[in-house]
């Protein structure tokens, strides 16, 4: 197994390091006398390799966040120092290949260059104008790529090298999977209000100034903003806007197929050749040897092939009649069509349906209504704008124009009235005191203009102001702890051997549970209690969301390995776990092999290549 995976993993290392190779193609193409950005060794580090690899991540980047991202923020977020230490660390490892005298004949070289897709031409085969013309076009020559390309072959075949002797950890995998597998069998039930005897008397007065001082953030009101408002919207406006009473007659009998909809069919349609193919498959069903479904599927259809939906009498020709006469389930026919004579099938009657301009009038007219009302908003905005940049107040504006003004103390997470518009509430949110007012477009067609007067801090709301409140919560924690209280005096019975029954309460038993598997109904947290408790032990589990059960510990038995489950589960640790100690093994050798490497960076070359991006 350990030499399969090794395999696979050098296999993976290869592919993963070619392409980061070619990675060039449709990147930056630089030009003029600048050759490098420095060197590795003996190596010169090419700036059209660091262009390109820079163009790479910042595409890959944007691509990423589905946004493209401009050189700056690519260089606030480290991106040109990550793909620079790459770049570098490429060479390096070129540079110690060379000094090993590992390299790969021209030959392969040639192989590789062919079955590369970017050099395909029409055919779909090695093209020499299609090489040419893509190298070009990424500031590369013939002898620069394939020099650059033989050194990448040649760094693949050191990166295998020292990767390639890496065993899979067997000991590592089989102990994280028993640790996994281990399973456990256990009783448990819920503790329920039904658990506990009678009701719970009411708080007392004690009880609930204790709690509202034992939790002054839960009754503690938050940052609120006070602010003035003028607003205007469509449906304060559709009332007193006329509405000329044929312009809501002409809207119905524009959407009169809306509104009057014929009797329509459910149907199904099958084609047959001719008229005597039609006749016999209809009396196949008529005698029962076949059903429709039959029929259908002989030809090498599907349903869906012969839906045609629901259809109104018109839409069906010359079958309009007989189908509408038809019930539900009927098979009729043959009848013409314009594709052949066809079988019918009805799988369902829609009853016609009709809304008279008396039951759609008052809609009509409130659409229409507010419509016109959004238009009076629109050709007023521009006095409005005219008064706000004279100076006019909220007061103002409410005075002399259609807005009307309003005040509210708001508060993060408030949507009610005029903070139900997401504009009105990022305006809140933006508004400084003392800040010119501006006029914002609400969702519906609306205007608002709000004034940020005060902003008042979180504030402990009085006892009389939240006595409820605090009341509710009081009774709610009493319940709580009643619970708790009763679940453990049961935990306490069970685990000196009494029964769930015992206590009224439906058990529940769990055979061979592994950590990971999920208990339906039981608290979060079992699973992860019964791995820490030992057989015969009982314990309380709760979660946040009020769920309380006792739990039993039952048994304990080691994991199976041979189970298909836990035999792909070893595999697939082992996998992960040979990979991760291989990447170790060679990010360790690729830092020992730089730190004995002289390398020497043109700072102003690579300010060039930065510069080619801004």
């Amino acid at each position: 197994m350990a030499k399969n995976n090794n395999r696979r993993i050098g296999g993976w290392v290869i592919m993963i390091l070619l392409f980061v190779g070619l990675i060039g193609f449709g990147g930056a193409n630089l030009s003029g006398s600048i050759r490098s950005i420095g060197t590795a060794g003996d190596k010169p580090i090419p700036v059209q390799a660091y262009a390109n690899a820079l163009s790479q991540q910042i595409d890959a980047f944007s691509a990423q966040l589905g946004t493209t991202i401009s050189f700056p923020q690519a260089q606030s977020i480290g991106l040109d120092r990550q793909v620079l230490s790459q770049v570098v660390s490429e060479r390096v490892l070129d540079n110690e290949a060379a000094s090993l005298g590992l390299s790969v004949g021209d030959a392969r070289v040639a192989e590789r260059v062919r079955a590369l897709p970017a050099f395909n031409g029409l055919s779909g085969e090695f093209d020499r104008e299609a090489y040419r013309f893509t190298l070009e076009a990424n500031g590369l020559t013939e002898a620069e790529f394939e020099t650059r390309l033989r050194e990448e072959m040649a760094r693949t075949l050191l990166q295998v090298a020292v990767i390639g002797g890496t065993t899979t950890p067997d000991a590592y995998a089989e102990a994280l999977t028993a640790f996994i597998g281990e399973r456990r069998s256990f009783g448990w039930a819920a503790i329920t209000d039904a658990a506990l005897a009678g009701e719970l008397p009411a708080p007392t007065e004690e009880e609930i100034i204790a709690h509202y001082e034992a939790n002054p953030e839960t009754y503690t009101r938050p940052e609120r903003r006070r602010i003035t408002y003028a607003a205007i919207n469509p449906v304060d406006l559709q009332d007193a806007v006329e509405v000329d009473e044929q312009a809501i007659r002409d809207l119905y009998d524009a959407r009169l197929d809306q509104y009057v909809q014929p009797e329509r069919r459910l149907v199904e349609r099958l084609v047959f050749s001719d008229t005597a193919a039609a006749e016999a498959a209809l009396a196949r069903i008529a005698e029962g040897e076949a059903g429709f479904d039959d029929l259908v599927a002989e030809r090498g259809l599907d349903l869906a092939d012969v839906d045609m939906g629901d259809v109104a009498r018109d839409d069906l020709d010359d079958a309009g009649d007989g189908v509408f006469t038809a019930e539900s389930g009927d098979v009729v026919g043959p009848f013409a069509t314009g594709l052949g004579p066809a079988l019918f099938r009805v799988n369902a009657i829609l009853s016609a349906q009709e809304i008279t301009f008396d039951e759609a009038r008052d809609d009509l007219r409130a659409e229409l209504a507010q419509d016109r009302a959004r238009r009076e908003i629109d050709s007023a905005r521009g006095d409005i704008e005219d008064l706000l940049a004279g100076g006019a107040t909220i007061e103002d504006l409410a005075d002399r124009t259609i807005l009307t003004e309003g005040s509210l103390d708001w508060q993060t997470g408030q949507t009610t009235g005029i903070a139900a518009y997401e504009a009105f509430r990022t305006a809140a949110r933006a508004a400084e005191v003392g800040a010119f007012p501006e006029l914002t477009e609400l969702a519906d067609g609306g205007l608002v203009v709000l004034r940020l007067d005060e902003i008042l801090p979180p504030e402990l709301q009085p006892l009389d102001e939240v006595r409820q409140r605090v009341t509710v919560d009081r009774a709610a924690t009493a319940r709580a702890e009643a619970i708790e209280a009763e679940a453990e005096r049961i935990a306490e019975a069970v685990a000196g051997g009494a029964e769930f029954s015992e206590f009224g309460l439906a058990g529940f038993a769990e055979i061979d549970m592994i950590r990971r598997d999920f208990i339906a109904g039981a608290p979060r947290g079992i699973m992860q209690a019964v791995f820490d408790m030992a057989p015969g032990e009982a314990r309380v589990v709760s979660d946040p969301d009020g769920l309380v059960a006792v739990v039993r510990l039952d048994s304990i038995a080691p994991a199976d390995m041979d189970d298909p489950t836990m035999v792909a589960e070893r595999e697939a640790i082992a996998e992960r776990a040979a990979q991760g100690i291989s990447q170790d093994i060679y990010s360790a050798y690729t830092n020992a092999v730089r730190s004995r490497t002289e390398v020497t960076l043109d700072q102003a070359a690579i300010n060039a290549v930065h510069g080619s991006f801004q």
